[in-house]
Parts: structure tokens; C-alpha cells; sequence
């Protein structure tokens, strides 16, 4: 339920930027219910509105999404080996990661029904809070709707200060990531470079300086 209650506030965010920039309710909804990534979604909803080409679509949710990989392959040590593949499958659409957190915390193996039954309220609360948020859209002054837009900024900055402030290599890969952007941002000729491959581009050489300089030992 407190996941479920954070992804609707969340996404309510999301479904209000999409319908803003011309997507329907039941395209903004069917966003939510299919892919189940925050910054994976808005990062893609960019890129829809700038018409940008789906390849770059492919390629910035597969980079901005690649944790998910390492989440999967920690949990599949974790779960029950009377799943099936199918039941994997489903489960695996699910993780998050705060539902990775909570599997993590778990005693013993995961089964399928447990599985399932953390993964289901948050399912339905990401996609209600998008809907919400894409009916509010119809309804809310612009102004309103202006000052609400800029929530998910203030839900990324709160990600991403408080571990740089406790630990250095987050911080010089923030720094890194933003010096890129803005070479890309001023920089004549780096400038026609579209927002997508931007993001592309910085996240991974930020992350390969980071990895291969400041190494995470344990």
C-alpha cells in the first residue's frame, strides 16, 4: 500500500505532462500500464514529444531502465524453484525498485502469490495516478497544472543529492553527467544533437568514467 500510495502521486505527475503534450488519456494510461518505469516514461515521453525516432526511444529506456537487469538477476537467486518460466514472466514485469527492496528484505525463498501480491497494488497505483493525473489535466487551471509539472524534477533531485552528499563517485558522475549535457546544450554543432541520444551519451560515459575510476569494491 505505501508503494502503491507513492507511485499514484508520482504518476499522477506523468499523466498530467503527457496529456499536456497532446497524448489521450487511454495512450497516457496504456503508457503507464505497460511500462511501469518513471524515468524510463518520462525520459520516453520527451522523446514522443520532440519526434524523435524509435530507435532513440529503444535505446534511452534500455539505458535508463538497465538496472532492472542487475535487480532481476539478484532476485532470480531468491525465488521459489517451483516458478515456472510463465510465472516468472509475469513476475518479472513487476520489479521495481522498491519492490526490489522489499524482496531483498524477505526471509527465505519467494514464492509466486507473494510475488504477485506486492506487485499488484503498485501496478494499479502507478497506472491510477497516471489516469488521474490525465483527468486533472482536462480540469485543472494552467497555472495549477504549470506548477505540478515540475514535481518529478523535485522527485529526481531528492534521488540523486542525498547519496552524493554521503558518497563521492555519485557525486563526480552527477557532475559529469550535467557537464555533458551542457556541452551538448550550448556547444554549436553538439547542439542538433537530439535530447534522446543526450541523455544516451552522458549516462554512459559518465557511468564507464565513474565505474572504471572510482570502482565500487565490494
Amino acid at each position: 500500500m505505501p508503494i502503491a500510495l507513492a507511485y499514484l502521486s508520482v504518476s499522477f505527475t506523468f499523466g498530467l505532462l503527457a496529456c499536456e503534450n497532446g497524448l489521450s488519456i487511454f495512450s497516457s494510461v496504456l503508457i503507464s500500464l505497460t511500462n511501469l518505469t518513471s524515468a524510463g516514461q518520462f525520459a520516453g515521453l520527451d522523446i514522443i514529444v520532440a519526434a524523435g525516432t524509435l530507435l532513440e526511444l529503444a535505446v534511452t529506456t534500455l539505458i535508463i531502465n538497465l538496472r532492472y537487469f542487475l535487480m532481476s538477476f539478484a532476485i532470480s537467486q531468491r525465488v521459489d524453484s517451483n516458478m515456472n518460466t510463465l510465472q516468472r514472466l509475469i513476475c518479472s514485469f513487476g520489479i521495481t525498485d522498491e519492490v526490489f527492496a522489499v524482496i531483498c528484505q524477505k526471509d527465505g525463498k519467494v514464492g509466486f502469490k507473494y510475488f504477485i501480491g506486492l506487485i499488484i497494488l503498485p501496478i494499479l497505483g502507478w497506472s491510477s495516478g497516471t489516469l488521474i493525473g490525465a483527468g486533472a489535466s482536462m480540469l485543472l487551471p494552467y497555472s495549477v497544472r504549470t506548477a505540478l509539472s515540475i514535481a518529478i524534477y523535485g522527485m529526481f533531485i531528492a534521488i540523486i543529492i542525498p547519496p552524493a552528499k554521503r558518497f563521492k563517485p555519485y557525486f563526480y558522475a552527477i557532475g559529469m553527467s550535467v557537464g555533458i549535457s551542457c556541452l551538448f546544450k550550448y556547444l554549436p554543432l553538439l547542439n542538433s544533437v537530439s535530447g534522446g541520444w543526450v541523455i544516451i551519451i552522458a549516462s554512459i560515459t559518465a557511468s564507464a568514467v565513474c565505474a572504471y575510476f572510482c570502482p565500487i569494491r565490494k
